[in-house]
């Protein structure tokens, strides 16, 4: 009788460790991990069709700064900070400081970011326009707690590693977010019935 034995896979940690020592596999697979998540951080935050290359670079200068990764937060949050960086870049590159959240499913409903399974459980229904259409208004940094809160469900203490601001700041923002959020789809309800 033989016995299989299986690798049980390994944590972003030990990964990490990896990919510092040099071990470029290690690397693609917290790439591989990672794009998803990466991707919808930066199409919510309005790279929109410019996605793929915001990811792109971010994972190029994480790897670049690997050495510079404390541990203190998640690798995932600390990757995202640096997709929502590369974000704001693309941003101030364009002088579109108000660009737009979900530019991309607005546009076109029926797109693969559209039907990305976890947008479309935020999004899903009726509600769908309205709340688009809502977070548009919101301005830049209460678009940005909101997508990471409730888009990309990330922890507050995620939340505070992405956006780089203090925990207070967090919690601030996102209660004060989502009361002009409300406001703003209430208003959207009573206008359209």
């Amino acid at each position: 009788m033989s016995v299989i034995r299986t690798e049980a896979p390994l944590d972003d940690e030990a990964l990490v460790t990896r990919a510092r020592a040099g071990d470029l596999e290690a690397y693609n697979l917290l790439v591989a991990r990672h794009t998803a998540s990466a991707y919808r951080t930066a199409v919510l935050l309005g790279a929109g069709s410019d996605s793929e290359d915001v990811i792109q670079e971010a994972f190029v200068k994480a790897y670049r700064k690997l050495s510079r990764y404390r541990g203190d937060a998640s690798f995932r949050s600390w990757l995202l900070a640096i997709v929502a960086n590369e974000t704001r870049n693309l941003h101030r590159s364009r002088g579109r400081r108000d660009g737009l959240v979900l530019r991309a499913a607005a546009a076109d409903p029926t797109s693969e970011i559209a039907e990305d399974d976890a947008v479309g459980a935020v999004l899903a229904g009726e509600r769908r326009a309205s709340l688009v259409q809502a977070l548009r208004q919101l301005p830049v940094r209460d678009r940005e707690v909101i997508v990471c809160r409730f888009f990309l469900d990330l922890s507050e203490e995620e939340t505070v590693a992405a956006l780089g601001w203090p925990r207070g700041t967090v919690k601030s923002r996102t209660s004060r977010a989502l009361a002009k959020l409300r406001g703003l789809l209430d208003r959207e309800e009573v206008r359209h019935g």
